[in-house]
């Protein structure tokens, strides 16, 4: 694998997935054999949000590999609380580290961090944008179960705005053909323009719908996400969201026997606990999994061959804010240059206008 950082699962060539789904199945048939291959390798785990499956299973997979796990867990245990700059703490914990993982509230903030990152950085989760190791989970599983990304039924439903679950996994997608997408949710978190567009360029094809039933009969995968309370500006528009989507005992008798239903997780409200019982559930097997594809990417990047980066701290200042997004990077950390890409903001994706 030639990656300086994964920001992206898309940063990956369909080889280095391949690859990487090949020895995630390896380790999980042979794990003794991958035991000390990390011996003296440090990961830094930097989670600027709260986490529970992204952070344990990072850690459990650096320990499983033999390797040794710093961070933190919560900024105000940390110099973040003191006001120290995302680029300042990447330097620093970079001198201590070999491989670095971060989650932060940020929409680009694991793409700002490599910048100025000398190791390579993983991102576990950067606002609502993108999640890939999330999604490398997700397609480990579904190709475990179908054999296939292509042909499919995908129902995607919940928060599609905020879920950088969902964005990832679409985008992944993007790179296979004839698959069709049933996008439930209402309209204020409607799946955002510009994964729209990457579809829409793609050979599948997209349905709206604001109802589960209307298309859960047809899906090969029903990939549900919870509304997220923490993207809100306000509990009052949070509430006027929840509890829209459930999937019952009821609604799963009208799937196909062989549909399978996944989560990112945590989920709240969003699946019944009955639902859980149901063969077709797998959300926790899906968990699982994750633990062990983060050994196999931790693996490649400790075995990759590479050269010490060339720190980008020549970049002007920016002059003015250039991203219309809130929740960019770009607008809270105001040393970052302003960086493009087809229009595009290159931190969060957004649309310059």
């Amino acid at each position: 694998m030639n990656l300086r950082h994964l920001i992206d699962f898309n940063d990956m060539t369909t080889t280095d997935w391949s690859m990487l789904y090949n020895l995630t199945c390896d380790i999980m048939k042979a794990p003794d054999k991958y035991a000390e291959v990390c011996k003296g390798k440090i990961l830094a785990t930097l989670f600027y949000e709260p986490s529970t499956r992204t952070q344990f299973s990072f850690q459990a997979a650096m320990h499983r590999l033999g390797g040794s796990v710093i961070g933190f867990a919560d900024p105000n245990s940390s110099s973040v609380s003191k006001g120290e700059s995302l680029r300042d703490t990447v330097k620093i914990v970079s001198g201590y580290a070999d491989i670095m993982v971060m989650r932060n509230p940020l929409e680009g903030a694991a793409y700002a961090a490599s910048l100025y990152s000398p190791i390579p950085i993983i991102n576990a989760g950067d606002g609502g944008h993108l999640h890939p190791t999330q999604t490398m989970t997700d397609m480990f599983t579904i190709f475990n179960e179908k054999k296939t990304y292509e042909n499919l039924n995908i129902g995607l439903c919940g928060d599609l705005f905020n879920g950088r679950t969902v964005h990832s996994f679409i985008k992944a997608f993007s790179r296979y053909k004839h698959n069709k997408f049933w996008l439930v949710s209402t309209k204020e978190l409607k799946l955002p323009g510009y994964i729209h567009e990457i579809i829409h360029n793609t050979e599948n094809e997209i349905t709206i719908t604001d109802t589960l039933e209307e298309c859960i009969g047809e899906l090969d995968i029903l990939y549900m996400t919870r509304i997220q309370r923490e993207r809100f500006k306000s509990e009052e528009e949070y509430k006027r969201q929840a509890g829209i989507y459930i999937l019952t005992k009821d609604k799963m008798r009208k799937a196909k026997p062989d549909m399978i239903v996944m989560h990112p997780l945590p989920k709240v409200d969003e699946i019944y606990c009955d639902v859980d019982d149901d063969p077709r559930a797998i959300y926790f097997h899906q968990a699982r999994n994750g633990m062990y594809v983060r050994m196999a990417l931790i693996l490649m990047f400790c075995e990759a061959n590479r050269e010490r980066y060339t720190d980008l701290n020549a970049y002007p200042l920016p002059q003015n804010k250039f991203c219309n997004n809130a929740r960019c990077i770009s607008n809270h950390e105001v040393y970052l240059p302003e960086l493009t890409n087809d229009n595009s903001c290159a931190y969060c994706e957004n649309k310059l206008t």
